[in-house]
């Protein structure tokens, strides 16, 4: 059972974010020969203002 735990910036709309469920499930059936329903991904939407990189803030670059 493939999970998947995904931090990405807000933002993206309910199209992106179903495209790229839909990109990762096909990607991980066909490289690991699991069905569609084993494969989970969560999807957890960070403010910018919560994430730094190189000691910086990614509002603040």
């Amino acid at each position: 059972m493939p999970t998947f735990h995904v931090y990405l910036f807000e933002g993206r709309s309910i199209e992106e974010k179903r495209a790229f469920v839909d990109a990762v499930t096909r990607t991980t059936c066909e490289s690991l020969g699991v069905e569609p329903n084993s494969v989970n991904i969560v999807i957890d939407e960070v403010k910018r203002e919560n994430w730094g990189t190189a000691g910086k803030l990614w509002c603040d670059a």
